[in-house]
């Protein structure tokens, strides 16, 4: 007979004996997760003084991200932090015009240079030199502090309300307790499991190979670039040394790709994107090729009594549009703006941590219901070899129109509803 030796709920997020837990420290608000959202949340928090843990699983930020697509809505979110002309000193590239997937020559071109906006680009940077300065901003606050290695592995819960977590670092357990816990751990989250939170499940039809090829002296700007024909879509990322190629391919078609070898993946490469066929021999091993496993879901209910999800950890989104650290990043905003008075007043009710989800739902859900239409529409039907793989005429046509195509760059721009930072 089998034994069911799966926790709990109550076992899960119950805290080590008294006699394992090294110290017990106190904060107001303990973020488990030094992504956008965790960084841009404790920057945040700490500029209003208000006592913040930031907790990161990994030693470091210098890890080979996805995302690292800063629109300008976001950058107006730093310049109203104080923090934009600093960031724009961290070593990156800007893109001003945005390609839509279609064939060379025929993909419709978005230009932001007349966006209303102080920052009328996207701005690329390495996530991990984003968080680097984010954080770095954040630890000038005597109320914030950061530690790094610490694997949160349960939740401190009495009388049916969060009041912290427990960690383990190489020191080992230690305990945090705080007014108010945020997850914000990324689109596997712990937190989110721990608390018995389950989220909506969409079901994306694509993966994405994630790899680079050099840049030469000679190479004009490009931007971001689309390219879509019979089984493929890339999407590609001019950036200062380098170019990021995103490869959509069917969801679990990895192994077929794989087993084909890496002569296959550079023939591929070089005839769907021939402008780079002279430098895919720079593909030498898998190893430098990542595999992405597109995930796409939602919480229907962000929080718990003294705990709220945010970011990738309330609602993971597809890589369509490349959005995912700019939602996240105004999810962060919000939860200031709504939260940040109870967190000085001592106490966090449910009411307010609603507030939060009903604000960035909309958003969200329209965000995604975007990105479910392209899926069905153009990815789907792209990724299939014996269909036509061309951007539906409506969309075609809508370019040919400057008032459809300033609003467009528009979207692109802020996204919609974008969130701004409050006094």
């Amino acid at each position: 007979m089998a034994i069911d030796v799966t926790p709990t709920l109550e076992q899960a997020v119950a805290p080590p004996p008294p006699q394992e837990v090294r110290d017990v420290q106190q904060t107001t608000c303990c973020i488990v997760g030094g992504g956008p959202a965790g960084a841009v949340l404790g920057l945040m928090l700490a500029q209003k003084g208000i006592p913040t843990m930031l907790l990161e699983e990994h030693r470091d930020f210098n890890r080979d991200f996805r995302g690292d697509t800063l629109f300008p809505s976001v950058l107006e979110i730093m310049r109203q932090l104080g923090v934009a002309e600093g960031l724009l000193k961290v070593p990156h590239s800007k893109a001003t015009t945005f390609s839509l997937p279609g064939s060379p020559g025929r993909a419709p071109v978005v230009d932001l240079k007349d966006v209303k906006s102080h920052y009328p680009f996207i701005m690329l940077v390495p996530q991990a030199r984003f968080l680097d300065f984010i954080a770095a901003e954040a630890q000038k606050y005597p109320s914030f502090h950061l530690v790094m290695g610490a694997r949160v592995e349960g939740l401190v819960e009495e009388g049916g309300e969060i009041r912290g977590v427990r960690y383990r670092d190489k020191d080992g357990w230690h305990e945090v307790r705080a007014v108010l816990t945020v997850g914000a751990d990324g689109r596997f989250s712990r937190v989110r499991r721990l608390a018995g939170l389950e989220p909506i499940q969409q079901s994306p039809p694509l993966d994405v190979l994630w790899f680079r090829l050099p840049k030469r002296p000679e190479d004009e700007g490009r931007g971001v670039m689309g390219r879509m024909g019979p089984g493929y879509i890339f999407i590609i990322f001019e950036r200062a040394d380098h170019y990021q190629l995103a490869y959509s391919i069917p969801k679990r078609s990895y192994l077929q790709i794989r087993e084909a070898g890496l002569d296959a993946l550079r023939r591929s490469v070089a005839e769907r994107v021939p402008e780079f066929a002279n430098r895919v021999d720079h593909l030498q091993d898998w190893k430098q090729v990542s595999l992405l496993s597109v995930e796409s879901n939602r919480l229907p209910r962000w929080y718990r009594p003294g705990l709220i999800m945010i970011g990738d950890a309330a609602h993971a989104m597809s890589p369509i549009g490349g959005v995912g650290i700019n939602m996240a990043i105004q999810d962060a905003v919000v939860t200031a703006n709504v939260l940040s008075k109870p967190l000085k007043a001592g106490g966090v009710e449910v009411r307010d941590l609603a507030k939060v989800q009903r604000r960035r739902a909309v958003p969200t859900r329209i965000v995604q219901g975007f990105q479910s239409l392209a899926q069905a529409r153009v990815i789907a039907p792209a990724l299939d070899p014996s269909k036509s793989a061309e951007m539906p005429a409506p969309v075609r046509l809508a370019f040919k129109v400057p008032r459809l195509r300033r609003f467009l760059a528009n979207v692109i721009a802020f996204g919609v509803f974008p969130a701004r930072v409050e006094k």
